[in-house]
């Protein structure tokens, strides 16, 4: 007797996790309270322009991600950003300054002192650091310098996160950064060192690649509920509840009866987690919902004819030392193809983060108000006339891995032991990134499916 498994969520995690579980053959259902599939994904089109709510990109960061859009591709179309995607801008001093990829531009960059210039020649020197909670400020400081956290590592931290460096820790916030100085000693060397070892065919599926899917990422989504059967994925299914039963567990939403399940795997977000599993003890709960999120404010803006800056980048980001009210920008037409009209430009703002959170506050005036003022200044603009502008606020845009993530880690592996049968799965562990997310999904199919 086949035994049935409810996914909770149908964010990129959810619904990776039920394609591998139903290409294995097991009966899953996947439950969303809201009225569509895909979490933060979602593609808008108006007025010619082609717009993301939540992420607008990913990165080929494992090889899990290219897989999936590979044995995806009868339904939906990888998109790989253009050249331009390849260059970033940092704001220092009133101005533009690129974020250099070489040994020359890095000499030669005004964004970094000459003494840390310097210090960066004994980097691949320095002893690895032994406190694996340590933040990712305190690591650059002491392996890079100041002017390398504040105008290189922060305006990046910003840009996935939205987050504090202070605060964030590097094991879990960066894991691969934490691994190149302890597995390698150094960032510079250990860069080097993993360029040179051997790579399989399915490793090298992993490009770092910036991508969309062709038609917006929403494509993505679709493909995978058209794969998953649309009649094994229900929506506005509010007022979850999980209960234990005899034998596995039982869920109900709405006015529905209960139904039985072996097993469930949560994808939600750490705050929801108390109300859809009332049984689970509270102090272990406590551990995990303790995670912090990421208050942030996206903000779309499109202009037909473009007539500022020529916008030849990935975006800019702008290290929070500038005392700006943006985080940064992504110049989406630039890089990905018919976001905007011809001619046009499609622009994404970020406002709030960790250390703005109360942007999210603000009325759509008073927001409006922000990105015309910082865009006019930032981007050459003499004259504000967009012919689209939408305003998305997010409450838990972001988990940010700081301090508590050991504790968190600890307490989900034990709740798992405790409660056969149970996965606490999504982003409130194991990364952030849609690669993490389809990763994660894959890696939960292929456990979950050899114990049923």
């Amino acid at each position: 007797m086949s035994q049935k498994v409810a996914v909770i969520g149908a964010g990129l995690t959810g619904l990776t996790t039920a394609y591998y579980l139903r290409k294995q053959g097991v009966d899953v259902t996947v439950f969303e309270k809201a009225d569509r599939a895909g979490g933060v994904i979602q593609t808008c089109r108006e007025d010619d322009f082609v717009y993301e709510n939540g992420p607008s990109t990913g990165v080929l960061g494992s090889p899990e991600a290219a897989e999936l859009i590979e044995e995806l591709s009868d339904l939906c179309r990888l998109e790989i950003a253009d050249e331009d995607a390849k260059y970033r801008w940092i704001w220092k001093g009133g101005r533009w300054v690129a974020l250099p990829s070489g040994l020359i531009g890095g000499v030669t960059t005004p964004l970094f002192t000459f003494g840390d210039k310097l210090r960066l020649l004994g980097e691949p020197f320095r002893k690895p650091g032994t406190d694996p909670n340590e933040s990712l400020a305190d690591l650059v400081r002491r392996r890079m310098g100041k002017s390398f956290l504040k105008y290189a590592v922060d305006p990046f931290i910003l840009g996935i996160y939205s987050g504090d460096p202070e605060k964030l820790v590097t094991k879990y916030a960066l894991p691969k950064l934490y691994n190149l100085e302890q597995n390698y000693g150094s960032f510079i060397g250990g860069s080097m060192k993993k360029a040179k070892e051997p790579k399989s065919d399915r490793d090298k599926k992993a490009t770092r690649e910036v991508f969309s899917m062709q038609g917006g990422l929403s494509t993505l989504i679709d493909a995978l509920v058209q794969k998953i059967g649309a009649e094994n994925v229900i929506l506005n299914a509010h007022n979850i509840q999980i209960k234990q039963a005899k034998s596995g567990y039982s869920l109900s939403y709405g006015n529905q009866v209960e139904l039985p399940f072996d097993r469930v795997i949560s994808t939600i977000g750490a705050w929801a987690l108390p109300e859809i599993f009332p049984f689970l003890p509270a102090q272990d709960l406590a551990d995990i919902t303790e995670l912090p999120y990421a208050k942030v404010v996206q903000v779309s803006v499109g202009f037909r004819q473009w007539e500022g800056t020529e916008l030849k980048a990935f975006g800019g980001l702008v290290p929070f030392c500038e005392n700006r009210r943006v985080l940064g920008a992504l110049f989406l037409s630039s890089f990905l193809k018919g976001r905007a009209p011809e001619g046009g430009a499609l622009i994404s703002t970020f406002l709030g983060g960790v250390r703005k959170p109360e942007m999210v506050k603000l009325s759509d005036d008073e927001l409006k108000a922000v990105v015309e003022a910082e865009l006019k200044e930032m981007l050459g603009l003499t004259k504000w006339n967009p012919d689209l502008i939408v305003i998305n606020r997010y409450q838990h845009a972001i988990p940010q891995y700081g301090v508590e993530s050991e504790a968190k880690l600890k307490a989900v592996e034990k709740l798992e032991n405790q409660f056969p049968g149970l996965y606490l799965a999504g982003n409130l562990r194991d990364g952030i990134g849609m690669a993490d997310r389809i990763k994660q999904g894959r890696e939960m199919a292929v456990l979950v499916s050899k114990k049923v």
